[in-house]
């Protein structure tokens, strides 16, 4: 979509515009489309270590920095004033969060904060973070919903619950209301082609069947072969990435018209297990995947799926792709089209 074209629209925030942190990356970029098509006017705020630069919008207005530089923070909000701030940036890996917690920390909660108190001092009053099923841990009862105990296992999942405290804090002192969405497991690829799913190093299970499938990898790792699940691997709520950036959207127009801070779940409500992911790509491609058993990684849960109920309930949140079928038919096409522009 061209500028003209964005300013010819409605805009549910008004002229206002919105600041993107970590618009660079996997959720950040499909988040970014989401709000242009809707009219939104964005500013993208990215150091590019994990993100890139050629995966975001071309109407975004993108401003190079850092989260953990409070500088680079207040340059950004120069650009203002903001509607919103929607918070993609951080470290988003598991087993990276175990090997470096300090680093892990820092991007997740001094970085996070470095951003909450710029919002505070820019009159921002709505903010959308980028939170995780992480949160939960290992989960007592299935689906898992939001009021389910909060006992992460992870570095990573305990910056995501600390930083949703601290929401909750700046809320109740300052009154940036903000909704804390809990992905489970983001998967898929725009339908349009216009983005997909790239990370360095690659962690996520489909994209890491397709690169294999497409010959980029000599075989696919399981992880776990014995957990309490019917086939013995980790069984995941996968989300299309495209209903997970329409449902940020919704929760900036909810803020907008006034609603209180939430932490929503957002999934499927049914899981598939890490075989049937690689049995469905097979399917799905025509292809045979060569697989590698090995012991369970650390942080783990056998089994994640959400009740987004209160997602649907408070947003208005439909998924449009309800399927891992074309969770995996999206991804497949972008990592045919895309692939070999990047290295396994």
């Amino acid at each position: 979509m061209r500028r003209s074209e964005i300013g010819n629209r409605q805009s549910p925030i008004g002229n206002s515009r919105v600041l993107v942190t970590g618009g660079g990356g996997y959720v950040g970029s499909h988040v970014v489309l989401a709000l242009l098509d809707a009219g939104i006017a964005t500013v993208v705020l990215d150091n590019f270590e994990q993100g890139y630069l050629d995966a975001i919008a071309p109407d975004a207005e993108i401003v190079s920095g850092d989260i953990r530089n409070a500088d680079d923070v207040a340059r950004v909000f120069e650009r203002g004033p903001f509607a919103a701030v929607l918070h993609f940036a951080g470290l988003a890996n598991v087993p990276h969060s175990f090997a470096d917690p300090e680093k892990c920390y820092a991007a997740n909660l001094t970085g996070g904060l470095n951003l909450l108190a710029a919002a505070r001092r820019g009159g921002v009053k709505a903010f959308v973070f980028s939170s995780s099923a992480a949160v939960y841990g290992p989960p007592e009862r299935t689906p898992i919903p939001e009021d389910h105990p909060l006992r992460p296992i992870s570095p990573y999942g305990f910056t995501k619950a600390a930083f949703e405290r601290v929401l909750s804090d700046f809320g109740a002192a300052y009154g940036i209301r903000s909704v804390s969405l809990r992905y489970f497991n983001a998967a898929g690829a725009d339908p349009a082609g216009r983005a997909g799913e790239r990370h360095n190093p690659e962690t996520h299970i489909i994209p890491i069947v397709l690169q294999h499938l497409r010959g980029k990898r000599p075989c696919i790792k399981v992880f776990g072969t014995d957990y309490p699940t019917p086939d013995g691997s980790c069984i995941r709520d996968y989300v299309h990435v495209s209903d997970l950036a329409e449902a940020h959207v919704l929760a900036l127009k909810a803020l907008a018209a006034g609603a209180e801070t939430a932490s929503l779940n957002l999934g499927l409500g049914h899981g598939y297990s890490v075989r049937e992911v690689i049995a469905t790509a097979e399917r799905a491609t025509g292809l045979k995947a060569k697989v590698m058993e090995e012991g369970r990684r650390e942080g783990d849960p056998p089994v994640l799926v959400a009740d987004s109920s209160r997602a649907k309930s408070v947003l208005g949140w439909v998924p449009r792709h309800d399927s891992l079928e074309a969770i995996i038919a999206d991804g497949w096409r972008w990592e045919s089209q895309h692939g070999q522009e990047r290295m396994a």
